[in-house]
């Protein structure tokens, strides 16, 4: 008798897999006008930006303790994997809830190659068809020569900004992945051949929707000013 096993998932999955289903909840019950998830995101957005551990206020928003729980394979993660997983999902948790505020659609939808939702690729949509703007792209490159995780997040938070003002959705759980990864030796060269892939994934004719330029020229400079004011949720 043949006995199949299944491997575990690497961490990175795992991250993707939790911050994709802490979001998705989230998400839902904002887009439902439910009180308390409106609050919630106006807690998390605090925390854009800012280390996991400097605001306590966030930690039972942010629950992360699927992956402290033993794996099929018996052995837990060790305590780098873990506080790893957790930096990723908070950055990545806290850029989501400035990208969705105020949107009346998801913000975080699930990347697929007819619908590309990488970081590059809705970066990419910002532009005017069949041109590159040097500034959205540099800031891009800018990103992926980040030093270190927190300043990482820091400048996700202005591409963010800008990803909101035309409504360009993020697959946020592939981004909470990529996070991980990237604090690895070796894993920000492999996030940022990621995101050069994805940026020339994004073609106009994936998927029917108004041009990026229809969505540049609305939102006009102020589109790539991210000090602009912003409308802010009620609560």
């Amino acid at each position: 008798m043949t006995t199949i096993t299944t491997a575990p998932a690497p961490v990175r999955e795992l991250v993707a897999q939790l911050a994709h289903r802490r979001i998705s909840s989230w998400q839902a019950s904002y887009l439902a006008d439910e009180a308390n998830a409106v609050a919630a995101l106006a807690r998390l957005r605090r925390g854009a930006g800012r280390d996991a551990g400097q605001l306590p206020d966030l930690w039972n928003l942010i629950d992360t303790a699927p992956l402290h729980e033993v794996r099929r394979d018996g052995k837990p993660l060790s305590e780098r994997e873990l506080v790893r997983a957790d930096d990723a999902v908070h950055v990545a948790l806290t850029l989501w809830a400035v990208h969705q505020q105020g949107r009346g659609s998801a913000m975080h939808q699930t990347h697929r190659r007819e619908r590309p939702r990488g970081l590059g690729a809705a970066v990419h949509r910002l532009m005017k068809p069949d041109e590159i703007d040097e500034p959205l792209r540099k800031r891009l490159v800018r990103a992926g020569s980040a030093p270190n995780l927190t300043v990482l997040a820091q400048r996700l938070r202005d591409i963010v900004t800008f990803l909101r003002r035309t409504e360009a959705a993020l697959d946020y759980g592939l981004l909470a992945g990529q996070l991980y990864q990237w604090q690895w030796p070796g894993g920000a060269d492999t996030v940022r051949t990621e995101w050069g892939r994805s940026f020339h994934a994004w073609r106009e004719d994936n998927e029917l929707r108004r041009t990026p330029a229809a969505g540049y020229s609305a939102a006009g400079a102020e589109a790539l000013n991210p000090t602009a004011p912003i409308d802010k949720d009620a609560s």
